[in-house]
């Protein structure tokens, strides 16, 4: 049943209390509620609605005649203050963008479920990066169940976790497919752990893939001359840096997976390359080609720092140590493209565009899609065939033509 705006300012706020929001922050709502509330008063208005809300800021801040795109804070602040009203009003709880708080959980019975949790992700081997995806979301999870006075995880059913969906309107799809995948595996956790009764977790919606619908980002043949031809490979930075894109743009590894690199997984004498993807867990041995392998000796000789620390590429900065996030390998490439003058435009050229090139020019030259999937790391050609909506025309300009290239003969 609908509430009048007074009661659901005065309820809101006292969830607002509730979860730690400071007595400046409750000022500021209040006083902009305040004159929320005289504006529908004079218009009549009983209960809140978007349209009262927007017609409000309107009136008051003159929204319609400013760059939507380029509010400032304050702007944006008050403009949040009236969002939050009718987020409150649609969901009953304070969405994720207004958490306030430092930390998400604050019972005690929760934050022991979260704890197993990690402990039980740890035991799964994932990754740093996907533990640490899984234990933030399924917080924010267990953080509306509090909001929704369920006390614990017994009481969880299908129809609180599509309301908890329902909160995540107006995120990227990207997001809500992350957060979908940690609640069905936070749920088969519960089961599990015995916490819920019933694994419902295959009832939760499934957000329908988009891969083939995504056209890889790839480099022209030109563009990837650019950005090897920049790199300064008589500097150790830049020695590092050349053996890292070749890493990329030759055997097609992810970031995480050259991150990880230990001097075990080079088979000199077998030439090949051996290593376990962190992605998919699943062995993979690619053959070393003359110019990779050159280039990781010419790095390990006379570029890398003299330290003790067991994987190959480190970070040229005191203090010197491994890389902590995927994400700098990436950066390490906008910097040559943007030393290359080579355009960013619309689209990803990080890392993982040059192992779409790498698939792209493959597929190019007839080689089987099993093969590729193989040489990925996919775990079925179901994810490499994507690189089949490339236009074939824009595949010839991909070729590379780095000697002793991989051979699939």
């Amino acid at each position: 049943m609908q509430k009048p705006l007074c009661d659901l300012l005065h309820d809101l706020e006292q969830k607002m209390l509730r979860i730690g929001y400071s007595k400046r922050s409750m000022r500021f709502y209040r006083s902009k509620w305040n004159k929320l509330l005289k504006f529908a008063q004079e218009r009549n208005d009983i209960y809140y609605s978007e349209t009262l809300g927007m017609d409000f800021f309107e009136k008051h801040y003159h929204i319609l005649e400013k760059d939507l795109n380029n509010l400032s804070p304050t702007d944006i602040q008050k403009l949040r203050a009236i969002r939050l009203v009718g987020d409150f009003q649609l969901h009953q709880t304070i969405v994720h963008a207004y958490h306030k708080h430092k930390e998400i959980l604050t019972n005690s019975y929760f934050i022991a479920i979260r704890n197993r949790f990690k402990s039980y992700c740890i035991s799964k081997d994932y990754s740093k990066d996907a533990i640490n995806k899984y234990i933030n979301q399924s917080s924010r999870f267990m953080a509306y169940f509090v909001s929704q006075d369920v006390t614990d995880c017994r009481s969880v059913d299908i129809s609180l976790v599509h309301n908890y969906i329902k909160t995540l309107v107006g995120y990227t799809y990207e997001t809500v497919k992350q957060y979908i995948c940690s609640i069905r595996f936070f749920i088969r956790f519960l089961a599990e752990i015995q916490e819920i009764e019933i694994d419902f977790s295959e009832k939760i919606p499934i957000v329908q893939s988009r891969k083939q619908v995504h056209i890889p980002s790839v480099w022209t043949k030109e563009e990837l001359k650019k950005l090897i031809d920049v790199i300064d490979r008589g500097n150790p930075k830049g020695k590092r840096d050349y053996a890292i894109i070749l890493l990329a743009c030759c055997l097609g590894m992810r970031c995480v997976d050259i991150k990880n690199l230990k001097p075990e997984n080079f088979h000199w004498e077998e030439k090949k390359l051996v290593f376990t993807q962190s992605k998919t867990k699943t062995p993979v041995s690619l053959p070393l080609t003359q110019e990779v392998g050159w280039a990781v000796i010419d790095y390990l000789k006379y570029g890398r720092p003299k330290i003790d620390n067991p994987y190959v590429f480190i970070r040229h900065t005191v203090p010197f140590g491994a890389f902590v996030r995927s994400g700098a390998l990436t950066n390490l490439v906008k910097r040559y493209m943007k030393l290359a003058h080579i355009p960013a435009l619309k689209i990803r050229r990080g890392i993982h565009s040059l192992r779409h090139t790498l698939a792209s020019m493959l597929l190019e030259k007839d080689t089987p899609l099993s093969t590729i999937s193989n040489i990925l790391g996919h775990i079925d050609t179901d994810s490499t065939a994507v690189y089949l909506k490339i236009d074939i025309q824009k595949l010839k300009e991909c070729s590379l033509s780095f000697d002793g290239g991989i051979n699939h003969d």
